[in-house]
């Protein structure tokens, strides 16, 4: 897709962080920008830049784990545009931190409700109505760096990312008679407000098994802080869809980081791979690793994290108690435990 004048763009997670940067780099390519969000304060915030720029965008909010709320929100798009959207990109996430043995069903049930579910719901909602309507399009969905390896701290999350980076590359296939063409966006840290999610929960489903408090949430705040620039990440998306490129890997030396990633998979499969594997964990890593995990993560990971100055904040991730299960949850090392 070369052109995006005038396209119907729908992005979900679109108020604030790589949605919002997604918003604004459609807005400026002359694109009619549709943002849905579950925040009102975060819609708010995000139609007062637009209008501050002249640009129209229409502002829906939207839980995307709500089915009927999808429908209602694709039909609004068609009543205020005439037509279903050309382009849709689904970026609403969320996350939280905590030992994948200490994990409750709620932060299950939250996590990949809104992760996954979401991706779900907005593809069953939107792809029909975009094949009925015949003029091909653009699927993206923003999926995570965490799709490519375990996440001993994200369990909930990186098993979203897999899954949903599994059903973009089914529905790349199956789009394409269609002249649909579908990209998933895997970016690391992202200069972004998605931190505030865990402390904005659904309240039936607040039993979560980790520590989460304003300290953990100022930490990782100022660990964001270091992330990707919405709008550079934007640029991305925006070229990867121009040249109709499935992986987009928001980084220069994108497709090796993709095959050290994927490298560890092989190793997997036999008893000599698997000491290996135990062997290479005692290692520090190679500077390639290193410059490679610096670059997604936005700071020289080589040296002491400390967090960006703040007022009240933790200067450590010890200090913060940040990944740490809840001080109740016996079953867990100590060590993990929140004290």
């Amino acid at each position: 897709m070369k052109d995006f004048k005038d396209k119907i763009v729908f992005i979900t997670g679109g108020a604030s962080g790589a949605g919002m940067g997604q918003a604004q780099m459609f807005s400026e390519a002359g694109a009619r920008v549709v943002i849905a969000d579950v925040r009102q304060d975060h819609l708010d915030e995000a139609i007062g830049h637009f209008k501050g720029k002249g640009a129209p965008v229409h502002a829906i909010r939207l839980d995307v784990t709500d089915r009927a709320g999808y429908a209602a929100a694709a039909d609004e798009i068609e009543r205020v545009y005439g037509a279903a959207p050309d382009i849709l990109v689904l970026t609403a996430g969320v996350n939280v931190f905590g030992p994948a043995e200490a994990t409750s069903y709620d932060d299950y049930d939250w996590v990949m409700g809104v992760c996954l579910g979401g991706v779900v719901n907005g593809l069953v909602t939107f792809v029909p109505r975009m094949i009925k309507k015949g003029a091909g399009g653009y699927i993206a969905a923003t999926v995570s760096w965490g799709a490519f390896g375990a996440g001993s701290m994200t369990a909930p999350y990186t098993a979203a990312k897999v899954a949903v980076l599994n059903l973009m590359e089914s529905y790349h296939i199956a789009l394409k008679p269609y002249g649909i063409a579908v990209s998933a966006l895997c970016p690391a840290n992202i200069r972004s407000r998605i931190y505030e999610a865990a402390l904005h929960r659904p309240e039936n489903l607040r039993d979560t098994g980790y520590n989460v408090s304003e300290d953990t949430q100022r930490f990782l705040a100022g660990v964001h802080k270091s992330g990707m620039d919405p709008r550079v990440l934007a640029d991305y998306l925006k070229k990867g869809m121009e040249d109709e490129v499935f992986l987009i890997i928001p980084y220069k030396n994108g497709p090796r980081m993709v095959e050290l990633e994927f490298e560890r998979f092989k190793h997997y499969a036999s008893p000599e791979g698997m000491k290996y594997l135990e062997e290479k964990q005692k290692q520090p890593p190679t500077q390639e690793e290193i410059e490679m995990m610096s670059e997604r993560e936005g700071y020289d990971v080589s040296v002491s994290r400390q967090m960006s100055p703040g007022e009240g904040a933790p200067l450590t991730f010890e200090e913060s108690g940040f990944a740490k299960a809840r001080a109740d949850a016996d079953w867990v090392d100590p060590s993990k435990r929140a004290k």
